[in-house]
């Protein structure tokens, strides 16, 4: 299985694919990731791929090779487009962080779904900032995306929350449990 996380700095990608590694070394599976920054700090492209089997030798998903692609930043789901193979499964926060071009008013955000849908129909919006924001937790978007995809994917949902427990601080688990949660109730179309 081959999933790729996409979207900018600062959203917590590197540590919602951290945490879906560590979900599926617990489930048995021999996992490899890779994680690519672009600029280092808030805003740069950011990108981290998981793959996990029985076995696995390369962390890096071939072109056409990717599974589910969650992106958590709406432009930057096209960046990734020709690693999704055929029928991939596509989840997007419809969050819109605005380019220079767009901010300067010389060009409109593009309507990246009827890019998407050359590839697949598969696509499943999630407003994970809304969420995240109506918990009283903005930060927490990676947790409730995490939640989502957790749907599509074989472990229990008690995994999920043995590792959420496990790999952060005391201090924000129960939040970011209430978050994982929310995002695995989202109704998907």
């Amino acid at each position: 299985m081959n999933v790729l996380m996409a979207g900018v700095g600062g959203q917590g990608i590197i540590l919602a694919s951290d945490m879906l590694s560590e979900v599926m070394m617990r489930y048995g599976f021999d996992v490899k990731k890779s994680e690519i920054h672009g600029m280092a700090q808030r805003g740069g492209s950011v990108m981290s791929h998981v793959r996990y089997s029985g076995n696995v030798a390369s962390p890096l998903i071939p072109f056409r090779s990717c599974d589910i692609l969650l992106s958590f930043e709406e432009l930057e789901t096209a960046r990734y487009l020709a690693y999704l193979k055929e029928d991939a499964r596509v989840i997007i926060n419809s969050y819109r962080l605005s380019p220079p071009s767009v901010i300067s008013g010389s060009r409109d955000y593009p309507d990246i779904i009827p890019i998407i849908r050359e590839r697949t129909d598969r696509i499943y919006m999630v407003d994970g900032h809304a969420i995240a924001e109506e918990m009283g937790n903005p930060r927490g978007v990676n947790i409730v995306l995490l939640g989502t995809l957790s749907t599509f994917l074989e472990p229990e949902e008690g995994l999920w929350v043995e590792c959420i427990n496990f790999m952060l601080n005391e201090k924000i688990r129960s939040m970011n449990i209430e978050g994982f949660m929310k995002g695995r109730q989202v109704n998907i179309q």
